[in-house]
């Protein structure tokens, strides 16, 4: 069982990363926000949650122990698999999940992609009475790894193309984000991802991709 690793980033792009330890590479999984939070070269800690399957073994890793345990609260929900609760992570942070299952509100999890409304509600069902979170002061703006554009806004672009978003896509919904929210709202690289996730909804990158270059050729017969 791998619980955690130490090691030096040789790359990280997307929702993934490679962090060396004792001369092996490790290929972990992360959200997106965790990703631009680390820089090539940089030792990196995570800890991690290992998925074992007959055909792959795949390395989730978090940034604190909180998003560790909801990550696996979550993907022990009946429909809800690693790839569909680091989604929800990508979205929500584990003191929003923890706000909206007390609430008994499900619209959260129905803004993830890939979480319909039954999957949504059987979240909210499974883990009542389960989620323990410390409210904590939000997180400094995080660095993209290997330097590059220094805006926030840039930064969330690059991070949805990484996740296969379209980037005329990711650009016109960063657009509207920052048109309809407060610089409050979406001071750093962290809150501007999740409320540009939030706005893309359910729909998947390939999904809207393909409308994309449906409108982009339509007319013709």
């Amino acid at each position: 069982m791998i619980s955690s690793l130490r090691g030096t980033v040789l790359s990280a792009s997307g929702g993934s990363a490679v962090i060396e330890v004792g001369g092996v590479g490790f290929a972990v999984q992360l959200t997106p926000d965790h990703v631009l939070s680390l820089r090539v070269g940089d030792e990196a800690f995570v800890h991690t949650s290992l998925i074992v399957r007959e055909d792959a073994l795949q390395l989730f890793g978090f940034a604190d122990l909180e998003q560790l345990q909801v990550f696996e609260l979550l993907n022990g929900v009946s429909g809800v698999g690693p790839k569909s609760a680091i989604g929800v992570l990508s979205v929500l942070s584990p003191d929003q999940i923890a706000d909206a299952v007390a609430a008994d509100d499900d619209a959260p999890f129905r803004k993830v992609s890939g979480i319909g409304p039954k999957t949504a509600k059987l979240i909210v069902l499974s883990l009542t009475g389960k989620l323990v979170v410390t409210r904590r002061a939000p997180a400094a703006p995080a660095r993209r790894a290997g330097g590059g554009p220094s805006s926030v806004g840039d930064s969330v672009l690059i991070a949805l193309v990484g996740l296969g978003w379209p980037e005329k896509v990711a650009a016109e919904a960063v657009s509207a984000v920052v048109d309809e929210t407060d610089e409050a709202q979406r001071d750093t690289v962290q809150a501007l991802l999740r409320l540009t996730l939030a706005r893309l909804g359910p729909a998947s990158p390939a999904g809207a991709g393909a409308a994309a270059g449906s409108g982009a050729g339509g007319g013709g017969r």
